[in-house]
């Protein structure tokens, strides 16, 4: 079953990359005993976060980590969102067929239509995080699911790209063309961005 993951561990809490290694490897865990259990997927998604939410807790250090996952069954694609990481499903013409909401003041603020996506990108409260996998009170947003179509692209990423790229210069360079091409394009403008605090461009 093709599944994609992103975890970011949360920056300014401790062992955020042990964090974030363990909710995956736990996810995966999970994944593999409910196979054996003719889980619906939908249902093992979810069990495997909560198993992936305690391992995380167990740790007992504190760390925290953003989990963006994103199943295809079939042509039916579905994404469940914890954090600020993001799922994206792009049509070759640029038409965005399913998006996750940061779960963050400036992510909601776009949702509500209160900031459009280029001004939260300089926005001075861009970098809070309202909801963590490996705290108490982690909420999962589970999307609808979506059907694909021929030459959609899925792409999973996590802040470092979404906070220094325009949403439409993603959708630009993942849209059409071969996806190893694209991925180099969109994580090298974001390294170029991080580099240059002197533009207006957002740099994080």
């Amino acid at each position: 079953m093709p599944h994609g993951i992103v975890a970011d561990g949360a920056g300014g809490l401790p062992a955020g990359k042990r964090a974030s290694l363990t909710a995956v490897t736990t996810l995966i865990e999970s994944l593999h005993a409910s196979a054996e259990r003719t889980q619906l997927l939908r249902t093992a998604i979810l069990n495997g976060i909560d198993a992936a939410n305690l391992a995380v807790k167990e740790q007992g250090n504190g760390s925290a980590t953003t989990f963006t996952v994103v199943t295809i069954e079939g042509l039916l694609v579905r994404a469940y969102q914890i954090g600020d990481s993001a799922a994206l499903v792009v049509g070759q013409r640029g038409r965005i067929r399913l998006q996750t909401t940061a779960h963050s003041p400036t992510g909601f603020a776009v949702e509500a239509g209160f900031l459009d996506h280029r001004e939260a990108l300089h926005h001075a409260e861009r970098h809070l995080v309202s909801n963590f996998l490996g705290t108490p009170d982690m909420s999962i947003d589970v999307g609808a699911p979506v059907q694909l179509q021929a030459r959609d692209t899925v792409m999973l990423a996590s802040d470092g790209l979404m906070d220094n790229v325009h949403l439409d210069e993603i959708v630009e360079r993942i849209r059409k063309g071969p996806l190893p091409d694209a991925a180099d394009k969109v994580i090298g403008l974001a390294k170029r961005r991080m580099a240059d605090e002197s533009s207006a461009q957002p740099s994080k």
